[in-house]
């Protein structure tokens, strides 16, 4: 538990409660006279947040994450057209009360039409009148590239992932000597205004638990928001172990020996990361972020859906449950029938992930094709 001292009183970074009855119905609530509806849950929560995995592909080869020969990927034909994923991303905007669409993969850039998705998702309209949040989260591979041509497309922000900036921890985790493109994406984005960048790095136990104070370092001095990530079970199943995990706790407790941390005064409402304001050594100041997925939950605030690769929708990051809308489409589904199945999905999202249940079981995709 920690202290915070603006408030005086006790804050943690642990599971809200859920909203909600304790014995929910079980009938999916019905849908508006034009077909729209919410995407709620028996316990309240509505979800407003879309996460689109374009790929299950990735240029890298990152040791929790894939094996070193990478991945059996999907066939084209299995994975959503550029026209299935516009489809399903409009009902979800027009239809289901999504505001904000996250593009992710596998790696979201190695999708050649990414500029376009993006400009017909901007060109929607939400529930209250405006264009959709549109985010990206990527490795930075070839975004130095492409950066001012997605901001001009209408990407509004960018979280980038990187786990280290030094080069040779770079090299034996991702299994590629790419670090120098990383971080001239970083520059690239802020100078398109892609800010505040954001900075995603996964802690792990005896591979980049002293890139702690550095990488903070270094996010500060760029005026990057950096946000550490316990790591999650999803990767290679042998790779994870909860009572060997880099928890919140400890990352908290390194950071503190070098950055003065302070806990924000915004509210944190829906969003996965504890935001801390952080000063340097030398008195830079900005902002760190802690996702402490496993060790405090933060389930009850979750406003987020997620639609796979080959189309398929899913409640939950760590579920097994989901609904696949390609099937639907291609055998002829209409707008309504879809929304309609998509918030049958959402309405049977489980309380928690589950991950320090008993039967806690990792989920049978990939990370790369689930999307983050």
């Amino acid at each position: 538990m920690l202290t915070d001292s603006q408030s005086g009183g006790q804050m943690t970074l642990g599971l809200p409660s859920v909203p909600g009855s304790a014995s929910p119905a079980s009938d999916l609530p019905a849908a508006a006279a034009d077909g729209s509806r919410q995407l709620i849950d028996r316990y309240g929560r509505v979800a407003r947040d879309l996460r689109v995995s374009l790929t299950d592909r990735c240029n890298l080869r990152c040791t929790y994450c894939m094996p070193a020969e990478g991945l059996d990927w999907m066939p084209t034909e299995q994975t959503l057209s550029d026209d299935e994923v516009n489809r399903l991303i409009r009902i979800a905007v027009d239809k289901l009360g999504i505001r904000q669409v996250r593009f992710t993969g596998g790696e979201p850039l190695l999708r050649k039409s990414l500029e376009e998705i993006i400009a017909t998702t901007k060109a929607l309209r939400t529930d209250e009148g405006n264009s959709p949040t549109v985010a990206l989260t990527t490795n930075g591979l070839g975004l130095e590239k492409r950066a001012a041509n997605l901001a001009d497309a209408g990407l509004d922000r960018v979280n980038i992932s990187l786990d280290t900036i030094d080069p040779e921890r770079y090299l034996k985790l991702t299994r590629r000597d790419r670090l120098h493109h990383v971080l001239e994406a970083i520059g690239a984005a802020a100078e398109a205004g892609l800010s505040p960048v954001k900075i995603n790095a996964v802690v792990m136990p005896g591979v980049n638990e002293e890139d702690i104070p550095t990488l903070a370092d270094y996010a500060l001095h760029q005026g990057a928001q950096l946000r550490f990530i316990e790591q999650m079970p999803l990767g290679p199943r042998e790779q994870w172990r909860r009572e060997d995990m880099v928890t919140a706790d400890d990352i908290l407790a390194r950071l503190r020996e070098d950055i003065e941390l302070t806990p924000a005064r915004a509210p944190r409402g829906s969003a996965p990361a504890a935001l801390w304001d952080a000063v340097a050594a030398d008195g830079t100041r900005g902002q760190i972020g802690i996702i402490a997925s496993v060790t405090h939950p933060f389930c009850g605030d979750c406003d987020r859906t997620r639609l796979t690769t080959d189309g398929a929708i899913r409640n939950c990051l760590f579920g097994n449950s989901e609904t696949p809308l390609r099937d639907l489409m291609r055998d002829g589904a209409s707008d309504d029938e879809l929304a309609t199945a998509w918030a049958g999905e959402m309405w049977r999202k489980k309380p928690g992930h589950g991950i320090d249940d008993e039967g806690f079981l990792q989920p049978d995709r990939p990370m790369s094709a689930i999307g983050g």
